[in-house]
């Protein structure tokens, strides 16, 4: 396996790199370029599903950005220790009728000595909102630098 840095153990700041990362591959809304920064036989819990592998990993990313249209997301990290990071996030998208809603989550991570993700459990709450009401307005697409985070935005 190619290595996929930053490496654990992880400080502050190369945990933020790793979240940042994150955050703009989910933002791609690409499945195939997402999958691969997590390890063959990965397992998930989000909300209520359990994929396993990257081929069950791939086709929940399908169904998801398929009924999340137009997401957006930003991730913060929390905490982190030895190859452990925990993040929090927040993400609008709409459904297909139009309504919006801005997702509220936290994740715990476990990557492997190569980098890779080896566990990611998600918990997430919806709320539905106006399109008023949304916060997050850059093109589709990776969050641009000038974008303030979470904490920032008081999220």
């Amino acid at each position: 396996m190619e290595l996929r840095p930053p490496l654990a153990p992880f400080t502050a700041e190369t945990a933020v790199q790793k979240v940042r990362m994150a955050e703009d591959a989910w933002n791609s809304r690409d499945p195939d370029r997402v999958v691969k920064v997590y390890t063959e036989d990965t397992r998930w819990r989000n909300r209520s599903e359990f994929p396993h592998g990257r081929e069950q990993v791939h086709a929940f990313l399908v169904r998801k950005w398929a009924k999340e249209m137009d997401y957006r997301l930003i991730k913060e990290l929390w905490a982190c220790a030895d190859n452990r990071i925990a993040v929090r996030f927040v993400y609008e998208w709409h459904d297909d009728t139009g309504q919006w809603y801005r997702s509220h989550g936290n994740e715990n991570w476990q990557f492997n000595a190569q980098g890779y993700m080896e566990q990611r459990h998600a918990s997430i709450n919806d709320h539905p909102i106006a399109g008023s009401e949304r916060l997050f307005h850059w093109p589709l697409g990776i969050r641009p630098d000038d974008q303030p985070g979470l904490s920032e935005r008081g999220l």
